[in-house]
């Protein structure tokens, strides 16, 4: 019997919710203690969500009761600056339009270069006004001897294309062959590849581009793949990327015969002329002036009759601006070594630049 009343309770007990009725004090115990320990739980949670809710709002106060972040001396903890605050300025066309008439010579280049830019100006106001236009390609051959101002003008004119809206970003990116090209098969077309992406949005700029274009009967060479890949390219991102090779102008008419291709996209030529000697000598009196080296009466005198000299003799090879720089440094060189030796080096020593430096440099 009392083992049937045992089920029966058991039973009943299974079937009535729980907590409905304990059966002993110390059940009860139990059941304080369980409640006492799920209300301090709550309270803790609700202490930490309020202390959260006031540190995510103290900013928010602080603004409202102090100002604006940083008027105050104090930069702020955390809060970047705006993007209108920390993006530089970029330049106008007219800046740079300027910029590009300060360079020394180049003067055909120049009204080139202005002439381009109102074409592509008319052709954008034309698309504006639902007007066709005729297809064009802005990509460039830039051919001259080594510094004529190639990489200088490239840059400017990223920058214009970019201030006109042809290009999105106006950035310039410089390769050469070993840019380009790798000494393993299918790894060429990667490399291209790179260069091309990085240059998506402004101008890619290949100095020697001849080299990426062999004599007929080399062999196999991996430029060629070069070429194929950047013509696909140029093709596939016609509306934001501008290719300008640059070389020897020789050289360059025979790379862009090599290929069909080459043939059809490059059709603006810029002849980048050697600069006489009057021009050689401005651009080494502004690079003295930007360091602060003065040349004596007859130092002056050496350098005009010294880059007189090196135009009359100049071949295929000249250097232009190169030389000049070069021919600056080994005067800074030479200029060193004379005043160092000096007892006492006043203001007058270390700016003064006499012809014998120049003399001494120009043998170096």
């Amino acid at each position: 019997m009392d083992n049937n009343k045992n089920e029966k309770k058991e039973l009943e007990r299974s079937l009535k919710p729980a907590g409905t009725y304990l059966d002993s004090l110390s059940e009860f115990a139990d059941l304080l203690g369980t409640i006492k320990q799920a209300e301090t739980a709550a309270n803790e949670l609700l202490e930490e969500t309020a202390a959260a809710r006031r540190t995510k709002d103290a900013p928010t106060r602080n603004r409202e009761q102090n100002g604006p972040e940083g008027t105050d001396g104090n930069e702020p903890d955390s809060a970047p600056a705006s993007s209108a605050e920390t993006a530089e300025k970029e330049p106008s066309v007219e800046e740079l339009l300027e910029k590009l008439d300060t360079l020394v010579g180049l003067e055909k280049i120049k009204q080139s270069v202005k002439s381009l830019i109102n074409y592509v100006k008319i052709r954008k106001l034309r698309e504006e006004q639902e007007l066709p236009n005729p297809p064009v390609s802005l990509h460039m051959v830039f051919t001259g001897n080594p510094g004529t101002g190639k990489t200088t003008v490239a840059r400017i004119l990223s920058e214009l294309y970019r201030a006109i809206g042809v290009l999105s970003k106006g950035q310039l990116i410089e390769v050469d062959r070993s840019g380009l090209v790798a000494g393993f098969v299918g790894q060429t077309a990667i490399k291209t590849t790179e260069a091309v992406n990085n240059a998506l949005g402004g101008i890619l700029f290949i100095d020697e581009a001849y080299s990426l274009a062999p004599d007929v009967g080399s062999g196999n060479d991996f430029g060629r793949e070069a070429i194929e890949t950047l013509l696909k390219m140029m093709e596939d991102h016609r509306e934001d990327l501008i290719v300008i090779v640059a070389g020897y102008s020789a050289p360059m008419e025979r790379f862009i015969f090599s290929n069909p291709g080459l043939e059809s996209r490059f059709n603006r030529y810029f002849m980048f002329d050697d600069y006489n000697s009057d021009e050689l000598y401005e651009i080494f009196d502004s690079m003295c002036g930007k360091s602060e080296y003065i040349l004596t009466e007859d130092a002056v005198e050496f350098a005009r009759e010294h880059f007189c000299d090196i135009y009359d003799m100049r071949d295929e090879n000249f250097g232009n601006a190169r030389h000049v720089r070069n021919f600056f440094e080994n005067i800074v060189s030479v200029h060193s070594d004379r005043v160092s030796a000096l007892e006492g080096h006043t203001r007058e020593d270390l700016t003064t630049v006499l012809r014998e430096d120049l003399e001494n440099a120009a043998i170096m």
